[in-house]
């Protein structure tokens, strides 16, 4: 990694912790909060890169693992990160990563705006959803108790906002890339 991709990486980390200053939402069906923050996986991969993105989560629980509030509601340290929405925590990394991964492959500066809204969106809803919540789901059946059938109903609740998320994040992510281009392009 480059000077450069360590500086974009640190300062998506910030823009993340920003987004933590939105208080979370809970639904009390499932200990799992509704956070903006979940929109800066898909925000870094999409923007980012796979490599950068999953540097700028790595920082991000580097934070919280040190005790630093940086979470929405405040939140931070070692046993926020083994309670119940840990796994969507460290998911981030991997659920930054594989959104990266997919945008760099799918989504070419070349293209029109609207296979490149599709692709980031395509890459935000594989990565930013269906990957964090593999992680996390089982993760809150272990650490919680909850029977996996009942944490898989309760996740149902999520989908809607995390669809808008991706959006969302298509959307600023093809912005983004028309205005300032950092997604790396593969051959």
């Amino acid at each position: 990694m480059t000077t450069r991709d360590l500086v974009l990486s640190a300062l998506f980390s910030a823009i993340v912790v920003v987004l933590g200053i939105v208080p979370p939402i809970t639904l009390g069906i499932i200990p799992v909060p509704i956070t903006v923050q979940s929109m800066g996986a898909m925000l870094a991969g999409t923007i980012l890169g796979a490599k950068r993105a999953g540097t700028a989560f790595l920082i991000v629980v580097a934070l919280v693992a040190m005790g630093l509030p940086v979470l929405a509601g405040g939140r931070g340290g070692l046993a926020v990160l083994m309670g119940p929405t840990g796994g969507y925590i460290l998911g981030w990394i991997v659920a930054a990563f594989v959104t990266g991964y997919l945008s760099e492959r799918l989504v070419r500066e070349n293209t029109g705006a609207w296979r490149q809204l599709g692709g980031f969106f395509i890459a935000s809803v594989l990565g930013g959803l269906v990957c964090l919540y593999a992680i996390g789901m089982p993760w809150v059946t272990a650490v919680a108790g909850t029977p996996f059938s009942a944490v898989a109903l309760g996740s149902l609740a999520f989908v809607p906002g995390d669809l808008i998320k991706a959006a969302v994040t298509a959307a600023v992510a093809r912005s983004v890339l028309a205005a300032y281009p950092l997604l790396p392009q593969r051959a």
